[in-house]
């Protein structure tokens, strides 16, 4: 009995949010404030059975089940209602179902008064419910279903407010995009099931596992249809104008979605991870699109001037940095990049008005006088001291190129930590480095120490850090690591880039975002009568980004 209990409890988590949506969300406006009583209420028993089950695990319920089998033409398996009891369910299950309260709570007062709050509440509800059930699935075909019912009742809450045109816009985007990822992802398990006789993840798994010998071509497509799938729901470079632009949806739908829904992408290649793993071509495919989203995501941040813009934006590098780490095949440091990003990024959106006192605050004088100098004494710094902490931790980095490459970012992170005192002209800068070293120390620290956290308690829900990579791997992990340095120059260097005719000129391309997204904007309005407002609606920028003119 105690076997399945995890899987029972995690069964029932997704249930009363499911069923606020659908049975008491068909009266929503008339009564706001039921609605929103019943979600706030469901969403505290979701992570609260997040919570019982995680236990129950922990004492030895480890065990899967399968509570429905509907058999399925054309040797596709079976349909099955199963939960697939694992710590990567567990974590994120928690993790989310934490996320969806906070946003649930915070939308009470948020919401309150609004003519539609009724209707708010029903598809937040409906929203987490259905990604939860996505992340308990393990039947292929639940797990696809989830899929597109948590991106179609996320479309309700990202055109909320249908008489903004560039939120109706940006959704439109985002629906169109995601349906090319529902139809990729369907093709990717249409020829896992059919090749590997399996509609279960743990099946699949294991099926692949015991396979000797090259993996057919069916199994090589369903994992490039599965890379389209993930990229397209994470949205990175070129598709990632409409997590830009969704800015006009509520707050708490903001925070629901960089917080939690953007990682449904991440999430699909975690699981997929056993076949994505064996097939080296399909992660360096994975790595590289992320390592540009990371570029092209980083220096456009640098241009914004709007806090919401900034934010998204630096939800679409992150999104590339956790693709990047699952194509090197860190998945354990992925996960946990997920959860580290989640938790700051919520509280990022739910905070978001209050951040104007941050620019009110004193601000450290620092000079821009060799810059370079500094930056590189910072980095050498740095590098000394992820090197040393990752040899006190047994952290083998010559043994595993991928770590090195980790080694080198993290080392860039904590350069920005030294520069804040190495630039600093006030008295008493040397106790301000001090300070900064022991801060940089311990984040290098806590980093090691969960990555081998991570690595023992995910244990095998994920493939283990590659030791082995090939030439074309090793090349691919040098251009990341010269990426990351480059950022940290240019980062360092813009006030003296600024006043270049190059660097003014590029200044101005990356404000607009390169303008990939205005051909998806032009491709997109093909499919629909573009809304009222946007017709009309041209930006001019000038050489200075800071002046624009709207008509």
């Amino acid at each position: 009995m105690i076997g399945h209990m995890a899987s029972r409890i995690m069964l029932v988590a997704p249930w009363p949010l499911l069923a606020a949506g659908v049975i008491v969300g068909i009266g929503a406006d008339r009564h706001p404030r039921l609605m929103r009583s019943v979600t706030t209420g469901a969403a505290w028993f979701a992570l609260a059975c997040a919570i019982l089950a995680a236990a129950a695990y922990g004492l030895g319920a480890t065990g899967s089940e399968t509570y429905l089998s509907t058999p399925l033409p054309l040797h596709l398996g079976a349909l099955g209602i199963s939960v697939d009891v694992d710590v990567l369910t567990l974590v994120m299950l928690t993790l989310v179902a934490f996320v969806g309260m906070i946003v649930a709570r915070y939308s009470k007062t948020y919401m309150d008064g609004d003519a539609h709050e009724g209707r708010f509440h029903r598809w937040l509800a409906l929203t987490l419910g259905s990604f939860l059930t996505l992340i308990v699935a393990g039947n292929v075909w639940g797990f696809w279903i989830s899929w597109v019912a948590t991106s179609l009742c996320l479309h309700e809450l990202l055109a909320f407010y249908r008489d903004r045109p560039g939120a109706v816009l940006a959704a439109r985007k985002k629906y169109l995009l995601h349906r090319f990822a529902d139809a990729s992802l369907l093709s990717a398990f249409v020829l896992i099931v059919r090749t590997l006789h399996s509609a279960q993840w743990a099946g699949i798994a294991q099926a692949l596992a015991h396979h000797s010998g090259p993996l057919p071509e069916t199994l090589s497509v369903a994992a490039a249809l599965i890379v389209v799938s993930a990229i397209l729901k994470s949205a990175q470079f070129p598709t990632h104008g409409w997590l830009i632009q969704v800015m006009e949806a509520p707050t708490p739908v903001s925070a629901l979605l960089h917080a939690g829904i953007i990682y449904t992408g991440a999430f699909l290649i975690l699981r997929a991870s056993p076949l994505i793993s064996q097939i080296g071509w399909a992660g360096d495919v994975l790595a590289a699109v992320g390592l540009v989203s990371i570029v092209i995501a980083s220096l456009t941040m640098m241009t914004m001037t709007n806090i919401k813009g900034a934010l998204a934006y630096s939800t679409c590098a992150q999104m590339g940095f956790m693709l990047m780490e699952c194509g090197l095949g860190l998945y354990s440091i992925a996960v946990l990049h997920i959860i580290a990003h989640s938790v700051y990024k919520a509280h990022a959106f739910l905070s978001s008005g209050s951040v104007v006192e941050h620019f009110r605050a004193p601000k450290l004088v620092v000079s821009t006088a060799a810059t370079v100098g500094r930056a590189l004494l910072g980095l050498v710094i740095a590098t000394a001291m992820a090197t040393g902490v990752g040899a006190a931790f047994g952290v083998g980095l010559p043994r595993e190129p991928a770590l090195i490459v980790m080694a080198v970012i993290l080392a860039v992170g904590m350069t920005q930590l030294l520069l804040q005192a190495l630039n600093a002209r006030t008295t008493g800068a040397g106790g301000l480095l001090v300070r900064m070293a022991g801060l940089s120390a311990l984040v290098c620290s806590a980093y090691f120490a969960l990555h081998m956290g991570f690595v023992a308690l995910l244990g095998t829900s994920v493939p283990a850090d590659p030791v082995h990579v090939d030439t074309a791997q090793k090349v691919l992990l040098g251009v990341i690591a010269l990426a990351f340095l480059a950022l940290l120059l240019i980062q360092q260097l813009l006030p003296r880039l600024s006043r270049t005719a190059f660097w003014r000129a590029a200044y101005v391309h990356f404000y607009g975002g390169l303008y990939a997204d205005s051909m998806l904007t032009e491709f997109v309005r093909g499919f629909g009568p573009t809304p009222a407002g946007v017709a009309g609606r041209r930006r001019v920028l000038s050489a200075d980004p800071s002046h624009e003119v709207q008509s």
